[in-house]
């Protein structure tokens, strides 16, 4: 029986890196929700980057490039990270760079593991399906808002966790699992109203971006799977799950 564990936050990481080899990376408002729906409409990779310097490279050679910081795109770059900029038909097939206040930090934490891959509510059912095939120790990091715990990322995270314990062949043994289970039950009738009162969903309440918001706590919106692979994030297939830690 394999094992699954939550980690709330990035700065939570040290504490569990030694132990797993397979991260899930969370970050559901809004960057790993965006990148789910990047690759579910047809973006050809995703390049996270953890800095501004280094979104201002790629920029300065021609890239696409995507940033966000405090919930803002920052002055000077060509979107943010709201999932409906990457539906854009004009994307297809394209590379794009993204760098954000979270998400692609949590990323780049993780990179140098045998397999990342990045998860949402957006992408529920196919990730944990395809996580309980995988028949490895597995965990789940929130990108969580600058090092701390944030409550939709662990919502997240519980129902990821739940559906894996479910299938009877996971166990957890640290509380931080346990707790973000409970979590996602007592909140999975209505996330959306559950977290009123969050910090980062007021955030983009002030910000306007509701919409973004309902998107991101919607389940099953998306199939795709991203996957890290040579620094570069794509849909994950059966030949990047054999070539992604080369």
């Amino acid at each position: 029986m394999n094992r699954i564990e939550v980690c709330f936050s990035p700065g939570e990481y040290h504490l569990y890196e030694q132990d797993f080899d397979l991260v899930v990376v969370l970050d559901v408002l809004r960057a790993t929700s965006a990148i789910c729906t990047a690759m579910e409409h047809g973006v050809g990779e995703i390049i996270p980057v953890a800095t501004l310097e280094e979104a201002r490279a790629y920029k300065a050679q021609g890239h696409i490039v995507a940033a966000e910081r405090g919930g803002q795109i920052v002055d000077g770059f060509d979107m943010g990270n709201s999932p409906y900029s990457y539906m854009d038909p004009k994307l297809k097939g394209k590379s794009v760079v993204l760098t954000t206040t979270n998400g692609t930090k949590a990323i780049n934490m993780a990179k140098d593991k045998d397999t990342v891959v990045i998860g949402s509510l957006n992408n529920l059912d196919a990730l944990c399906a395809w996580l309980i095939e995988q028949e490895r120790d597995i965990l789940v990091l929130g990108s969580g808002w600058k090092d701390k715990f944030n409550l939709e990322d662990t919502i997240c995270a519980g129902a990821i966790a739940d559906k894996c314990l479910e299938s009877g062949r996971f166990f957890a043994d640290e509380d931080s699992t346990v707790a973000a289970k409970f979590i996602f039950r007592s909140s999975r009738d209505n996330m959306f109203a559950f977290l009123k009162a969050s910090s980062h969903r007021r955030r983009l309440r002030k910000l306007n971006l509701n919409d973004d918001v309902k998107y991101c706590l919607t389940p099953n919106n998306c199939t795709a799977i991203p996957i890290l692979k040579n620094g570069s994030l794509v849909r994950l297939n059966h030949e990047t799950v054999e070539s992604a830690s080369v």
